[in-house]
């Protein structure tokens, strides 16, 4: 797994820091975007956004502060990858994640968010789909064998 360099891993925790300042909007903003890309992904969210919000945020706080330990961190892909094949998720669907996450940063961080912390989240993007769908490939190979 090729993570993100140490540079990479400071403009990440800098740009998430100021993230953080504005969470609840920065993950309504997420899901917002998201539904507004591709309408036909709202069924697959049963519960109240809200609460799916406090995940998303969990989930990028928690990958940040794995980042050093992959061999911690690849597993908590991995198994989020698996869950998400139960949820209807398809490989497809992370193209649509990545443009909702680009446009959320974009739009919170605004004028913070420098064209190399906008590098740095698209590399640690590539990572987690990577590493998720081979989660996601896992499960799915499981439930064939």
């Amino acid at each position: 797994m090729g993570l993100v360099t140490g540079e990479e891993i400071l403009r990440l925790r800098k740009s998430f820091a100021l993230l953080e300042r504005h969470h609840e909007l920065a993950a309504l903003v997420f899901y917002q975007q998201l539904f507004q890309i591709d309408p036909t992904l709202r069924p697959m969210f049963r519960g109240d956004i809200e609460g799916q919000a406090v995940k998303l945020m969990n989930l990028l706080r928690t990958a940040l502060a794995l980042l050093e330990t992959p061999d911690q961190l690849v597993p908590v892909l991995e198994s989020l990858g698996a869950r998400h094949v139960g949820y209807g998720v398809q490989a497809a669907h992370y193209a649509t994640v990545r443009e909702a996450l680009v446009r959320m940063l974009k739009g919170v961080l605004g004028d913070q968010l420098t064209p190399e912390m906008f590098s740095a989240w698209e590399g640690l993007y590539e990572v987690v789909q990577q590493t998720m769908l081979q989660g996601a490939a896992q499960a799915a190979s499981a439930e064939v064998g």
